[in-house]
């Protein structure tokens, strides 16, 4: 008897010091399939981005299908611009995350290159036919000056931000020499600066950049 409570008393450790080896092992087990089923969510959800740009840049070797400059999000993540409507509501740029921003930054004074970016991104918007609601147009007010009232009659719809200069300019690449007010950026729908057009940009270059991205794009 005393024999059989020996190896009972022995064999009871062993059991305990098993049963928490295998507790951790599945411990483990959980925590890497976890993480896999995180990955995979991520690569889910970036797909449809790097599909589209794939496509759009990839698909054609040899060739180039872009006129904007294209540019990587990562250099130029998009920041909290603290930025006001007219109104003086606090509204960022991640409000119209799931949309294309096309983007231009002027003063509210507004001479007649800007008031030429104004018009050829609502007729771009237009151009676009049944695609036009995938993009929101934003001008980025760079003072709290008025605007006059005519020209808010011709670019109705488009988005009026007041944000201070020094934050675009920490933000916002420019060609050499250039300036912010000279260029028309373009956002992806998750947020990501992915496009800049040059000064006196060709609008009709712009349009096929622009049907060629929301072909190719699965998001927005």
């Amino acid at each position: 008897m005393e024999k059989m409570n020996q190896t009972s008393s022995t064999k009871a450790p062993e059991q305990g010091q098993q049963s928490g080896q295998l507790n951790a092992q599945q411990s483990a087990q959980q925590t890497q399939s976890g993480r896999w089923k995180l990955l995979l969510v991520i690569a889910v959800c970036a797909a449809p981005m790097l599909a589209s740009y794939f496509t759009y840049f990839v698909i054609q070797p040899g060739a180039a299908t872009n006129y904007g400059t294209l540019l990587d999000p990562r250099l130029y993540p998009m920041p909290s611009l603290d930025a006001h409507d007219v109104q003086g509501k606090s509204v960022n740029l991640d409000a119209y995350k799931g949309k294309w921003l096309m983007l231009q930054i002027d003063s509210a004074a507004c001479d007649a290159q800007c008031q030429k970016k104004l018009l050829d991104m609502r007729q771009l918007r237009t151009a676009q036919g049944k695609e036009m609601d995938r993009i929101e147009r934003v001008w980025l007010i760079t003072d709290t000056q008025s605007i006059d009232q005519r020209l808010m009659a011709g670019i109705e719809g488009t988005r009026l931000l007041q944000v201070d200069a020094a934050r675009l300019q920490s933000w916002l690449p420019v060609e050499s020499n250039g300036a912010l007010r000279d260029h028309i950026y373009l956002i992806d729908p998750l947020g990501n600066l992915m496009m800049r057009y040059p000064k006196n940009a060709d609008a009709n270059k712009m349009k096929k950049d622009l049907s060629k991205l929301l072909k190719a794009s699965a998001i927005g």
